[in-house]
């Protein structure tokens, strides 16, 4: 079975889940995904760290088996979220002496989610270290990346962080210590979009533990590892922190093509004025992509007929994600059509209350667009342009 080794006495244990297409019932998994576990043995002791999720938890095993390992003294707990620590009955089953090691608010967790016995655990302080004879564990208390209880672990000698869900990415390949880095952050933006962005502000307020180590690579658990940490630590150091770009997502649903006629129309109005733009017809739309482009968009644009007396249900299921996601926009607008009646802009702007955003005159229409309505997409287009304009030069 694959076992490859990142240094001597450190191996990749994991499980590669090609076929996995969705995630929590929520997230799309378009490439599949990895369970990474790594195997750090010292002179002395051996850690685990990390498990893999339930149904590959025979393979963990096995790998287990294959590289000889007898005995296990620490089985390390980065999260308590069952991709991450589903396994871990059946490794303590299999290994009686190993101990838990995990934060305190994962202990309860784990107790909670899995049932495993108290006298089991050995919990860490922030900073803490474990000698395993030649190799040291540093633990590194990360919360909300992207749960309470998270934490990272950094071995000391061979400057590895083994990063948890930071920095990871939901991408199955055949060898996750080997993959081109060109492939691997298109992946990592998107899972961060889809999981981390609502959570910047913590990421932010601890990135100095990170950024303050020296470190060769950084080794999450989904995806593969990133062998040139500064290009994917300045990745998100971007995607975090930095400003918006010059770059509105446009996200519409249609039902007569009055409103699809809008989105194309505007979105061909700020494209020739300069601004960069994602347009997502929602009927068809991979809501991942459109996460993705969150992350860097100043301008949210949405689109809708008016359905019952509100806004199409693909287009209020679109402002909730964004309203959960959290990017860092600074302006919204609604455009869109009615028959006889609705108050499309206050309806839509009440899915959004998380954001801080300037709500931009809103184009409803009635019936099909006409000259003047074209017009009015016109000025909404010049006005999202200074407004960027105003961003870039502040």
């Amino acid at each position: 079975m694959l076992t490859p080794t990142l240094r001597d006495g450190v191996q990749w244990v994991g499980a590669i889940d090609w076929e996995r297409r969705l995630f929590d019932e929520l997230i799309p998994l378009p490439d599949g995904t990895t369970y990474n576990a790594y195997l750090v043995r010292g002179s002395e002791k051996a850690a685990l760290l990390d498990t893999v999720d339930p149904p590959f938890g025979q393979q963990l095993l096995d790998r287990l088996d294959q590289l000889g390992v007898k005995r296990l003294d620490y089985a390390v707990a980065h999260h308590a979220e069952q991709d991450h620590s589903g396994s871990l009955p059946a490794v303590l089953a299999r290994y009686p002496e190993a101990r838990v090691v995990c934060s305190p608010k994962a202990k309860n967790m784990l107790i909670d989610l899995l049932g495993i016995a108290e006298d089991r655990f050995q919990t860490v302080d922030d900073g803490a270290t474990i000698a395993l004879g030649g190799k040291t564990l540093r633990f590194i208390h990360y919360p909300w990346v992207h749960w309470p209880e998270t934490m990272l672990s950094y071995l000391e000698e061979e400057r590895l962080l083994f990063s948890c869900d930071l920095f990871g990415s939901h991408l199955a390949v055949g060898d996750p210590l080997t993959a081109d880095d060109s492939a691997v952050l298109p992946a990592a933006k998107r899972y961060f979009a889809e999981i981390m962005m609502p959570f910047r502000t913590p990421i932010e307020k601890n990135f100095g533990k990170v950024t303050g180590l020296s470190i060769d690579q950084i080794l999450p658990s989904h995806g593969p590892i990133h062998r040139h940490p500064k290009t994917i630590v300045d990745a998100y150091r971007d995607w975090v922190s930095g400003p918006p770009k010059n770059q509105a997502v446009i996200a519409f649903a249609s039902m007569h093509d009055s409103t699809r006629r809008m989105a194309r129309y505007l979105s061909e109005a700020l494209i020739g004025r300069g601004v960069g733009v994602d347009l997502f017809g929602l009927a068809g739309a991979d809501l991942g992509h459109l996460a993705t482009a969150l992350v860097d968009a100043a301008t949210i644009v949405l689109g809708s007929p008016i359905v019952s007396a509100g806004p199409h249900p693909l287009v209020g299921y679109a402002a909730m994600l964004a309203n959960v996601l959290k990017p860092k926009a600074r302006y919204a607008a609604v455009i869109g059509s009615f028959g006889w009646g609705g108050k499309l802009p206050e309806q839509i702007a009440a899915l959004l209350p998380n954001l801080k955003l300037e709500l931009l005159e809103p184009v409803v229409i009635k019936g099909a667009p006409k000259a003047a309505d074209l017009a009015a997409l016109d000025r909404l287009a010049e006005a999202i342009a200074q407004k960027h304009a105003a961003l870039a030069s502040a």
